[in-house]
């Protein structure tokens, strides 16, 4: 399993393209904060925190980690690798987790530079600063956000040899997952129905982490999330088996 985590890793770094993704996120992420003038720019918010890169930054990983996790299986169908990669000791929850990992460690790399800008931005606030507790909830709300639209990626993946398509998939379904069933909860009619349906999308579970608290329900749907396309990835795999 570390063979094949290791393997997706270097092959997502071993083109131009892997870097690019990772360094349009990071150039988007600090155009916005510093350069661009507006609400979002730190220096003329006047605010001591980075609230622009968690508002943005799901926006870019619907992207990105369509780009990070389009090749997971889709490569495999398309070169006929997949078969003898089932025929090696390894279990097929141990391949689709080394993928995930894999994309996930991906996403972790790209966003250990934005802590540059957390830097920054301490070193030039005032009192009383800006809000660790906030910040670090929402870090922590955007790996777990990141880590559902990694499984979704990797589930996209596993239904198109074609990686466009994939592609596609992946943010399609991380668009409506972000905010289609807000959307979905606007047009009930039914008292409760619609909270319960505003509930299953992700945004107000990321939400409420980046306020800074950490709460069971919100831990337990990102990882109900995962867990759900991971399954529907295994399901697929064995379908290939039949």
């Amino acid at each position: 399993m570390i063979a094949l985590l290791k393997k997706e890793i270097s092959v997502f770094f071993s083109s131009l393209t892997g870097y690019l993704a990772i360094i349009v996120f990071l150039a988007a992420i600090g155009l916005f904060m510093w350069v661009f003038p507006g609400n979002f720019n730190v220096l003329d918010s006047g605010y001591s925190n980075i609230d622009t890169l968690f508002i943005i930054a799901p926006w870019v990983f619907m992207f990105l980690i369509p780009a990070v996790t389009m090749k997971s299986f889709s490569e495999e169908w398309r070169t006929g690798t997949i078969e003898l990669l089932l025929t090696k000791p390894l279990s097929d929850w141990q391949i689709i987790f080394a993928k995930f990992i894999a994309g996930l460690l991906i996403v972790i790399f790209s966003l250990l530079p934005t802590l540059i800008y957390y830097w920054s931005v301490k070193q030039i606030s005032i009192s009383p600063g800006i809000d660790e507790g906030a910040t670090w909830g929402s870090y922590f709300g955007l790996l777990f956000l990141a880590s559902g639209f990694v499984a979704i990626g990797i589930f996209a993946s596993a239904l198109s040899k074609n990686q466009i398509v994939a592609f596609i998939l992946a943010v399609f379904l991380s668009f409506f997952f972000y905010v289609g069933f807000e959307q979905i909860s606007d047009f009930s009619t039914i008292s409760g129905l619609d909270t319960f349906i505003l509930q299953l999308g992700i945004n107000e579970h990321y939400v409420s982490m980046s306020r800074g608290v950490i709460d069971t329900r919100d831990l337990i749907y990102f990882l109900s999330l995962s867990g759900f396309f991971l399954f529907l990835t295994k399901m697929k795999l064995d379908s290939f088996k039949w």
